[in-house]
């Protein structure tokens, strides 16, 4: 990961926020590269971690995750999508590629536990559904994909693995505020 895609993505971020009329905090919140570049370091085994969850004002919350998906692949045309039932996610992609699904006809819904540590920590109420005819995409390096709360997305193919940050906006403040990951405290 660069500074000059560190620098293009929290511009649009800074974008989104403007544009989405929120009232902003009184100073700003720097996450590093070497912040994001820790807690990528202490991913291990699991696929999303948050780096830090920030109050911006307007009972609204940001938060700024790394996720790291390695080769899958989905075979036929319905694939397991998540959906998140408050979140909007911003992916920036750093590294790799995907085919990307979303939306779709949906079925088989299944929700989270409200107790699950991902509900409560990375991504809000949620769920899970088979999902059928959604927008195909690939995504790589570079690529910036909005997924609004409540459509179904998920991966039909990574050819080796692909790297994103993604910036969650929580208009309801589910997850929690003022969230720094443990390897940064």
């Amino acid at each position: 990961m660069t500074r000059k895609k560190l620098g293009i993505f929290l511009s649009t971020g800074i974008f989104l926020t403007i544009s989405l009329g929120l009232k902003a905090q009184d100073n700003a919140t720097h996450i590093s590269t070497n912040d994001i570049m820790t807690v990528f370091e202490h991913l291990g085994e699991t696929i999303d971690q948050q780096v830090r969850v920030v109050d911006i004002g307007d009972d609204i919350n940001v938060a700024v995750g790394i996720l790291r998906r390695v080769g899958t692949r989905t075979e036929g045309e319905a694939i397991n999508a998540i959906l998140h039932h408050r979140v909007t996610e911003v992916y920036y992609v750093l590294s790799g590629s995907g085919v990307l699904v979303t939306g779709g006809e949906e079925s088989n819904p299944r929700e989270f536990p409200a107790d699950n540590i991902s509900v409560l920590e990375l991504i809000g109420p949620s769920g899970s559904r088979s999902t059928l005819d959604g927008q195909v995409q690939t995504i790589s390096a570079g690529d910036i994909v909005v997924i609004p709360a409540g459509v179904p997305h998920g991966f039909r193919h990574i050819q080796e693995q692909i790297t994103y940050l993604s910036i969650r906006v929580d208009p309801d403040q589910t997850l929690p505020i003022n969230y720094l990951h443990p390897s940064l405290q």
